[in-house]
């Protein structure tokens, strides 16, 4: 952790630290800069990540958030092994996977799923609804039959004859709940949510979080919630790490961060970004 973190430790987290399913250690990563690329010699790097070490407890609902170019987005990437850090560790259930090849990840891949910003790129347009549900099921052996897709429909609120449908047929909100099916369907122990909402309307989004937050608590899933909104992390998740230009500025309970923000940065983006006096409940 950067001398700049500030970390909270709420009286009941250091009685009962809950286990960490993630634990990410001085992660750095950079990116070759090919507009400043010599005309002879490799391209300069640009640094996205700094050092970065947080936690992500199992069972919970962790909140990434931070400006546009933060490397909130490079960073859940890594978690599930989309991106190869540069150095440093992510012990996933204790075994550092930040640098396994291709073929000792692939039995990890079930496990580590991701739902994606926009649907529509996300879903083959050739496909129908099931068989984009049903064709992951079959390659990790869990059966994979229209049936099986159908249940997992269910299971998001869509009733079965959206079997049927391509996803241009489906509104976003809809497709989006397709994307979630896509990844539950697999009974994985995490999910990254990348901006999983910022392109629905205001009702879509409190029912995709909802049906998000539902979902967690009965699978036990453990989340990764990456956003730009502050409104929606403070009211969906347990812990937010904020990030500011590839470094991890303060992270802790969503309760202590948002009552007393220790960062600048913290207190700048919570002046930034209305945050209306919600209704504690407005997700139920």
């Amino acid at each position: 952790m950067t001398a700049q973190t500030q970390t909270r430790t709420t009286a009941s987290e250091a009685v009962a630290p809950a286990p960490s399913l993630f634990s990410v250690r001085d992660l750095r990563l950079s990116f070759p800069d090919l507009a400043r690329k010599p005309l002879l010699g490799a391209a300069p790097r640009n640094e996205v990540l700094k050092g970065l070490s947080f936690d992500i407890p199992a069972g919970q609902i962790t909140g990434i958030v931070g400006e546009s170019g933060s490397g909130k987005s490079t960073a859940g990437r890594v978690l599930v092994r989309l991106l190869e850090p540069d150095s440093g560790s992510v012990l996933y259930e204790g075994r550092d996977i930040g640098h396994l090849d291709e073929s000792a990840l692939r039995p990890l891949r079930r496990d580590l799923q991701m739902i994606f910003q926009d649907p529509m790129s996300s879903l083959n347009p050739r496909h129908k609804v099931w068989r984009i549900i049903a064709q992951p099921m079959k390659r990790y052996g869990l059966g994979g039959t229209r049936a099986d897709a159908i249940a997992a429909l269910g299971k998001v609120g869509l009733p079965a004859a959206f079997a049927e449908r391509y996803p241009h047929e489906l509104s976003g909100g809809q497709r989006q709940r397709v994307g979630i099916a896509r990844a539950i369907a697999l009974k994985p122990r995490f999910i990254l949510a990348d901006e999983i909402v910022s392109g629905l309307d205001v009702s879509s989004q409190a029912q995709v979080l909802l049906l998000l937050k539902q979902l967690a608590r009965e699978m036990g899933l453990t989340i990764a919630f990456i956003s730009h909104d502050l409104s929606v992390i403070r009211h969906l998740c347990d812990r937010v790490i904020v990030l500011n230009r590839g470094e991890i500025v303060e992270q802790g309970s969503v309760d202590a961060v948002f009552r007393a923000p220790a960062s600048d940065v913290t207190r700048t983006l919570l002046t930034a970004i209305p945050l209306p006096e919600l209704d504690p409940d407005w997700l139920s």
